[in-house]
């Protein structure tokens, strides 16, 4: 049977992460992935996505968005490319709804640079949004998105320079706590390691069933539409947002990587699904026309044609925040999943976390709010 330190199962963000981190800090570290790395199965394909520094999910996010911020510009430098790319970004809605008032909030307890923008100014400065006057925008400079598939693969490059091995297409079976370390199967093999880190995104629930009731993976759309004036929704003329309006829970992007200003819907499109049996190729009429609600009001000159039409899965948690946490009953088992579909920008951080976890049973970050026993009644 083949010995490591540690175990990562699932080489996605969080994972592909973990195991760089573990190798470079001189574990013996295997990565198992179920897919291909990265692939276009679970929750990190489709070209990129969001970072932002003014959190309106919670204030606490925002310390170890700081480090993850910089934890990108380090894997920037060591892969000497662009990772992560800054546009600043907008938290758009009604002055009294969640998302502007929780961005406000964090803002200010942090002390990052923002600007609270009335409808006619942001119309003024970012003319692709033609915003009704009841709304207003938080903008913070350092908003952009992070290019998702080039980093995993960057992190996993990475993790086999530094001596690690990752296996893909070799999905975990099952595993169990034993003698103080873990015994994890797959079709292929049997391995031991001292301790195992789930990071496996929507089947975490299979993999540690008690979490099945709290981590629901949910389908949800991505649309990419023609922009009919280009020139206004380039990185450089539209900054990443988020737009909290009556029609649903809107993020977009500028164009970049591929055609189209690129749009999705954080609430009304997602349906929990079986991750290893849905089909990912079907788009309902209702997904893309509640798309093209928010772009028609809000952005009409990015609602063009239709050029990408994608699904992914969000995991989403009760309060929809992540689960960061060694099990309660198993301490040999470190658990950095799910992240209710706003958690990639976290990975960076999130890796150094699940090292720290792993290798020294506790981490001096804040995790808090991501304890497994929150949920202490799916264990008993």
């Amino acid at each position: 049977m083949t010995e490591f330190d540690v175990i990562v199962a699932g080489v996605g963000g969080m994972g592909s992460a973990a195991v760089a981190e573990l190798a470079n800090r001189g574990a013996r570290v295997l990565g198992l992935e179920r897919a291909s790395i990265p692939n276009d199965t679970g929750s990190s394909h489709g070209v990129n996505r969001i970072i932002r520094l003014a959190y309106a999910e919670d204030p606490r996010y925002v310390p170890l968005l700081r480090r993850a911020y910089q934890r990108w510009r380090e894997l920037e430098e060591r892969l000497g490319e662009t990772v992560l790319v800054t546009t600043g970004g907008l938290d758009i809605g009604p002055p009294e709804c969640d998302t502007v008032v929780g961005a406000t909030t964090s803002a200010r307890e942090h002390d990052l640079e923002h600007e609270v923008l009335e409808a006619g100014e942001i119309r003024a400065r970012f003319p692709g949004l033609e915003l009704p006057d009841e709304l207003i925008g938080v903008y913070q400079p350092d908003g952009g998105f992070v290019l998702s598939e080039r980093a995993i693969a960057g992190q996993a490059a990475l993790a086999l320079e530094a001596g690690a091995e990752i296996h893909g297409h070799e999905p975990v079976e099952s595993w169990e706590a034993r003698d103080g370390g873990v015994i994890v199967r797959t079709a292929v093999a049997e391995y031991r390691a001292r301790r195992l880190i789930i990071s496996a995104g929507s089947w975490v629930g299979k993999l540690v069933p008690e979490l099945a009731p709290v981590a629901v993976p949910e389908r949800r759309v991505l649309l990419w539409a023609g922009t009919k004036r280009p020139e206004l929704f380039t990185p450089q003329a539209l900054p990443i947002f988020i737009l909290d309006v009556e029609e649903g829970l809107f993020y977009g992007f500028p164009e970049y990587g591929i055609p189209g200003l690129k749009i999705g819907e954080m609430g009304r499109l997602g349906r929990a699904v079986d991750p290893d049996d849905w089909d990912r190729s079907r788009i309902e009429p209702e997904d893309e026309a509640l798309l093209r609600s928010a772009l028609s009001r809000y952005l009409p000159q990015a609602n063009g044609p239709t050029l990408s039409l994608r699904t992914c899965m969000f995991t989403m948690t009760p309060d929809e925040h992540f689960i960061i946490d060694t099990m309660l009953d198993r301490p040999e088992v470190v658990v950095v999943s799910p992240c209710s579909g706003h958690g990639f920008k976290f990975s960076t951080v999130v890796g150094e976390i699940a090292a720290d976890l792993a290798l020294d049973g506790g981490t001096s970050h804040d995790i808090e709010m991501f304890r497994i026993d929150r949920f202490k009644e799916v264990w008993t």
